[in-house]
């Protein structure tokens, strides 16, 4: 049987994953590390292709990053009082990158180690998706890790949305939850046979409950309540470049 919802909380990869991580044999360590890496897989990608890796090169460092990540626990020494998990897995990432020789990345490539299981896009064709390739490594990553945290934040609110007819009206309206009007509240309410009244309620409370998501998301990623608000901040002004 799978675990409740509010059961799973440590899936979403924040500094409460990176707590757990430090104690390899408990049973969230394992699948704590692995969402480490599902989640923020592409920002560190990004962050190394964009600081002039091929593509080979960037994947097998991202490779080797996560890697050690899994095998040597890299973030057992890791301190919530370090402060928000997005610069600190940065610095992470630079550190680690800083310590590798390209040659020894090239003799691994292709055995040597584990690879992390992922079931993730293609690297190279999401990194051509960025807008502007005169964007530093550190505004790839930070756009990547912004993305991430909404991801996140949806993969959570869709998990109130099991029950076949609530799962429906989620996927009808979650193309509404940045903000956007639909082109037709008539047409959608003869979709889903309801009225337009309770459906722009639906969308209202739905775009409430994303809203708390995302801050939840956000408050894991944190070391002190008070900078939420300027994370939050932050996370839309990227996602706004």
């Amino acid at each position: 049987m799978s675990p409740e919802p509010n059961q799973r909380r440590f899936v979403t990869t924040r500094w409460s994953l990176v707590l757990a991580t430090r104690q390899p044999d408990s049973p969230e360590a394992a699948s704590a590390l692995q969402t480490l890496c599902e989640t923020y897989w592409f920002p560190v990608y990004g962050y190394i292709r964009r600081s002039g890796k091929s593509s080979d090169d960037a994947r097998d460092l991202t490779q080797a990053f996560f890697t050690r990540v899994l095998e040597k626990n890299y973030f057992r020494d890791a301190e919530k009082t370090r402060g928000r998990f997005r610069t600190f897995l940065l610095a992470s990432v630079r550190h680690f990158v800083a310590n590798e020789r390209d040659a020894e990345m090239a003799r691994k490539r292709g055995g040597g180690f584990a690879h992390v299981s992922l079931e993730v896009e293609t690297e190279e064709r999401r990194f051509h998706r960025e807008p502007s390739e005169d964007d530093t490594p550190e505004r790839i990553y930070e756009r990547r890790w912004a993305l991430a945290s909404l991801e996140a934040a949806m993969k959570r609110l869709s998990e109130r949305y099991q029950d076949p007819a609530r799962r429906r009206l989620f996927d009808e309206l979650k193309p509404l939850l940045t903000g956007d009007e639909p082109a037709s509240y008539a047409v959608l309410s003869n979709r889903l046979g309801a009225t337009e009244g309770a459906l722009r309620v639906a969308v209202h409370r739905l775009r409430r409950q994303f809203a708390a998501c995302l801050r939840e998301v956000i408050a894991e990623t944190v070391d002190d309540q008070q900078a939420v608000d300027d994370e939050l901040r932050y996370l839309m002004a990227i996602v706004s470049r």
